[in-house]
């Protein structure tokens, strides 16, 4: 499976939009990727001096779902299972990706420069894989990566897997082998976006959500795996003994992060096929909130569960970053049980900062049905969780920058169980077959 049979599925489906004018990487592909954030993917075939550019292959949440053959209903089940059970991989001696193997020259490649503000050309839709140094453990995980010059990139290691791998390097004094694969099926991106126990490798997980059809192949430089049916693979060393200054860059906040000293990939060979499709990523898009977010979705949905008998939907908000509100959809049982969903959820995904339980029959994502709930169902002086200076996101620019320190915000905006459910219902009126047809001749004669 790979991303140009994706390609080839959104091409049936009309959800791919050929852009045939001539464009820039820097900023001209970026603002494009803007406009139509929620809309079709956009494949860019005259880039200025480059090969061609495809961006938002996943910016809808109806995307995922048609990458992974799996209904709205299936999704957290099988997130689930494939990171309780992942399949590994079949490692082959060639692949696609191998077509082209070169020198570095990092220019050559059509990396775009996203905002305004940014440090420079970046890399966003990289996934990285490593192994420790004794490759009894690997890790997977998206990373961005800013373009130096033709043979170095600078990397962001939030201290969590990878740092732990390259922390291990560090301790044996040798660079950390990476393989870095661009252009891969969105299976892989999303499985590169969970964070599951250290231990259990990403590609493990991606091939099992596309039913053991991944294939990997080991890098010719270094002592690491790329996706075999990628489009282009960086070969490169973490070093342990170089940083520079990173960023600043735009984060799923749609702010930009701060600088910081991180370290440097030496890209040592490239691998490519003749004629690769670089994939684009926009920071703060749509694309960048799924990835992050339906992952961290699964986790609350599985957490919610362990309290609560019946969890509906979650669902982390556009407007929330995609990281930073949720909204859950309960049965509730007892007038406790949202108050321990709310704690749930913040134990399941450490970053939220806001959630708002609402009762089934509310769609969490239409904020217009939340916001109905909450001005019926909640009472602040009853129905209001606060939770003062606890670990939240550092991507919050108004918590502890150093700490990620935070206060925390949970709304029960459920219906309280002693007064009748009859009193909280909306209205509805009742339609019939004639009233539908005149209504959609209206709105037909209206969009005509």
């Amino acid at each position: 499976m790979s991303l140009r049979s994706f390609l080839e599925i959104l091409e049936e489906k009309k959800q791919l939009v050929h852009v045939k004018e001539e464009v820039s990487t820097k900023h001209e592909i970026s603002s494009i990727m803007d406009a139509f954030q929620d809309g079709p993917a956009l494949l860019f075939e005259n880039v200025k001096s480059h090969s061609k550019v495809v961006g938002n292959v996943c910016g809808t949440r109806e995307r995922i779902l048609q990458a992974l053959s799996v209904s709205a209903e299936q999704l957290y089940p099988n997130l689930r299972d494939a990171v309780l059970s992942p399949e590994t991989p079949k490692v082959v001696d060639e692949g696609p990706v191998k077509e082209v193997v070169e020198p570095p020259r990092l220019s050559k490649i059509p990396v775009l420069t996203h905002f305004e503000k940014d440090a420079g050309p970046y890399i966003t839709s990289g996934v990285v894989s490593a192994q420790s140094p004794d490759g009894k453990v690997e890790n997977v995980s998206i990373h961005r990566l800013q373009v130096l010059n033709d043979k170095q990139l600078a990397i962001r290691l939030v201290p969590r897997h990878l740092y732990r791998l390259w922390t291990m390097a560090k301790e044996k004094g040798k660079d950390l082998d990476v393989a870095i694969s661009i252009g891969v099926h969105p299976a892989v991106l999303l499985a590169a976006a969970c964070s599951p126990p250290f231990g259990v490798s990403e590609f493990g997980i991606a091939n099992r959500l596309l039913c053991g059809c991944l294939r990997l192949v080991r890098c010719e430089k270094v002592d690491a795996y790329a996706v075999a049916e990628a489009e282009l693979v960086l070969e490169g060393k973490i070093s342990v003994a170089k940083e520079v200054d990173e960023g600043p860059f735009v984060d799923i906040t749609g702010t930009y992060d701060v600088q910081r000293s991180q370290p440097v990939v030496d890209v040592v060979s490239v691998m490519h096929r003749k004629d690769y499709v670089y994939q684009a990523l926009l920071p703060g898009g749509s694309e960048h909130r799924i990835l992050m977010g339906l992952p961290r979705e699964a986790a609350i949905y599985d957490a919610v569960s362990n309290v609560v008998p019946n969890v509906k939907a979650v669902n982390l908000t556009p407007s929330g970053c995609g990281w930073l509100h949720a909204v859950i959809s309960i049965e509730k049982q007892t007038d406790g049980d949202a108050k321990n969903a709310l704690l749930a959820a913040f134990a399941g995904h450490p970053s939220l900062k806001h959630a708002v339980v609402v009762d089934s029959d509310i769609d969490v994502y239409n904020p217009e049905q939340v916001e109905w709930a909450v001005a019926l169902r909640f009472q602040a002086d009853e129905d209001l969780v606060v939770i003062p200076k606890t670990r939240g996101s550092t991507l919050d620019p108004s918590a502890d920058q150093e700490s990620g320190l935070t206060s925390k915000m949970g709304i029960d905006a459920t219906r309280p169980l002693r007064v009748p459910k009859e009193k909280f219902e909306k209205a509805k009126i009742p339609k019939t077959g004639a009233s539908e047809k005149i209504i959609t001749k209206i709105r037909r004669e209206l969009f005509e």
